[in-house]
């Protein structure tokens, strides 16, 4: 099974790139970006092209393209998926496999920023842009929104968020905006994950652009979530990232939920790459806390 997915991936992309095009102009659009449960859940994959392969104790998990998107089909299958968050390459891929029909799709825009990197808060635009999605039909962008006070690329990146912001809220797409206060420590970049933090990365996220009639907000799940979900009225999805203790975080997800401006979950190498290997379980227990 896998390799016909493969061939037939690698069979368009030689002799027939218009395929995808098509394909995107046949996807048969979700009536809402809610499941019927009343929440979105998102699988996210758009880590590759920020050089962020790894996964556990494996530096290359996500590097293996073929078993990744073998990961993704078996993903969006289940039931209670609503949509799926990735670059070009991976969404195209996806669309050329025919697994897209009914979902939301969201365009990662900013990947400049790689992983690791001394330039890691210039996250410039090297993924898709506000003309593009709207073109290929998908329902909305993702900007990683690095706030790093003492780094003066910081600015820049502010500027290039705000201006998605107008292009994607110009078009009623969704403009989702995830910000980090984020320190550097010893020659790496650190996402500062305390309260106080998040609720600042909040309030100057919310205020980003020229309209927010179309912004939501990804954020991690961290402790006080009912003070920082307070900090804005914009939608809010919570961002999994990889978790260590699974039963934790499934707690603690739930438990966000629950708070009147969460709409959702948007995960990716947790569900992806569970330690037991069952993607399908891990999906559905996740969808199961909505």
């Amino acid at each position: 099974m896998l390799s016909e997915k493969l061939n037939r991936i690698v069979s368009a992309r030689v002799s027939n790139p218009g395929a995808v095009v098509e394909a995107a102009a046949r996807r048969v659009k979700p009536t809402s970006l809610l499941g019927e449960h009343g929440k979105a859940m998102i699988i996210a994959a758009d880590h590759p092209a920020r050089g962020a392969n790894g996964v556990g104790g494996d530096p290359t998990a996500m590097a293996d393209r073929f078993e990744l998107l073998d990961r993704l089909c078996t993903a969006l299958e289940r039931p209670g998926v609503t949509g799926v968050l990735g670059t070009a390459d991976i969404l195209e891929d996806l669309l050329l496999l025919g697994v897209l029909d009914g979902k939301s799709v969201f365009g990662s825009m900013n990947r400049a920023g790689l992983a690791g990197s001394v330039f890691e808060i210039d996250d410039r635009f090297t993924g898709y842009d506000a003309e593009t999605i709207a073109a290929m039909g998908f329902d909305g962008g993702k900007m990683l929104t690095r706030i790093a006070l003492s780094d003066p690329a910081t600015p820049s990146a502010l500027e290039d968020t705000a201006r998605a912001v107008n292009e994607l809220n110009d078009r009623q797409l969704i403009a989702m905006v995830e910000p980090f206060l984020s320190v550097w420590q010893d020659g790496k970049l650190r996402n500062d994950l305390s309260t106080e933090a998040v609720i600042k990365s909040i309030t100057i996220a919310s205020g980003l652009g020229r309209r927010t009639a179309h912004t939501w907000l990804k954020l991690p799940v961290v402790a006080e979530m009912e003070r920082v979900l307070a900090s804005s009225t914009l939608p809010a999805l919570l961002l999994g990232g990889e978790v260590k203790d699974a039963d934790a975080a499934f707690a603690s997800w739930g438990k966000a939920l629950k708070l009147p401006t969460a709409q959702g979950l948007v995960v990716g190498r947790s569900l992806l790459y569970p330690s037991n290997g069952d993607v399908a379980g891990a999906v559905d227990k996740a969808v199961s806390l909505l």
